[in-house]
């Protein structure tokens, strides 16, 4: 018999798997729907992350890699809005990147920083010159949290002019930070009544894990309208577990399905990682294809 390493292996049977996963039965769904069997990735960002290279960090590279596995729209942000001042340029780099390069698979998301003077105006800029969907934060890396004054405005703002808000919750483990950054943890508690005082803005939260007992999960689903991706979700079934789809659930969930949507992280965590967890976790049909690209849609109308 020839050998096979752990890491071959691992990833012979993740491809297989994901092969299996999008052609039944969430295929089926969406042929049924009439549309594609494929993804809307909601989390991906652009550009050189700032502390290393990443492997798919030129932008072709990660259109190939995210087409192979069935991604067929990505909401991107720009690694550059995390520490650049200059957000005007970051968002017009972002705007053209995305419509020279992908194939019309990205969708730009810019960013502002509540730090910095005039961020209305990037906000209008964002949403009048370069056409974007919506705006990307990253509290903690940019220099304000979300007891910002500003952020119930920005919240505001973007509910008048439509736009959706993402905000990003970290982006990686804390314990890997580089040891000049002194971020500290963003406080969850001004995002609630933000969002209690717009209940019609849309907002979703990028890389968001909540406690681990899920308290600021059920918050959230219970007290707002936004929405999360499950990029953050760790752990055996962990999708499952938290949206109360697993054989073992008890009680009410802390995030619904219709709440949840595909995000992968990438590059910075590996696509194949989302789709493994859509595989692990017993869904139905109608609720892989609600948050393979359902709740996306309706999201962003």
């Amino acid at each position: 018999m020839t050998p096979i390493d752990r890491r071959d292996f691992l990833k012979a049977s993740l491809l297989a798997g994901a092969a299996v996963s999008l052609s039944s039965p969430a295929a089926t769904a969406a042929a049924a729907a009439g549309g594609s069997p494929g993804i809307v990735d909601t989390n991906v960002n652009l550009f050189q992350w700032p502390f290393r290279r990443l492997k798919y960090s030129d932008t072709d590279a990660l259109a190939a890699k995210l087409k192979k596995h069935r991604i067929v729209e990505a909401w991107a942000g720009s690694f550059e809005a995390l520490l650049q001042k200059d957000m005007n340029g970051v968002n017009e780099r972002l705007s053209r990147e995305c419509r020279e390069r992908g194939a019309g698979l990205f969708k730009p998301f810019g960013s502002v920083n509540l730090a910095w003077p005039d961020w209305e105006d990037d906000v209008r800029r964002c949403h009048e010159v370069f056409r974007m969907p919506g705006i990307r934060i990253y509290p903690g890396y940019q220099p304000f949290d979300l007891a910002h004054p500003g952020f119930k405005r920005l919240v505001a703002v973007t509910r008048e002019r439509g736009l959706l808000l993402q905000i990003a919750f970290g982006m990686e483990d804390s314990r890997v930070h580089h040891p000049t950054l002194q971020l500290v943890p963003v406080t969850v508690g001004p995002l609630f009544d933000a969002l209690k005082a717009e209940p019609k803005a849309k907002v979703q939260l990028l890389h968001f894990v909540g406690r681990p007992l899920g308290a600021d999960l059920r918050q959230l689903t219970t007290q707002t309208s936004a929405t999360i991706d499950f990029s953050r979700w760790e752990g055996n079934g962990a999708v499952g577990k938290l949206t109360g789809t697993a054989p073992d659930s008890k009680g009410p969930p802390p995030v619904p399905v219709d709440r949840v949507l595909f995000g992968s992280h990438a590059p910075f965590f590996p696509v194949e990682t989302a789709i493994l967890k859509l595989i692990e976790s017993p869904f139905s049909t109608a609720q892989l294809a609600a948050m393979m690209q359902g709740n996306a849609r309706r999201l962003l109308g």
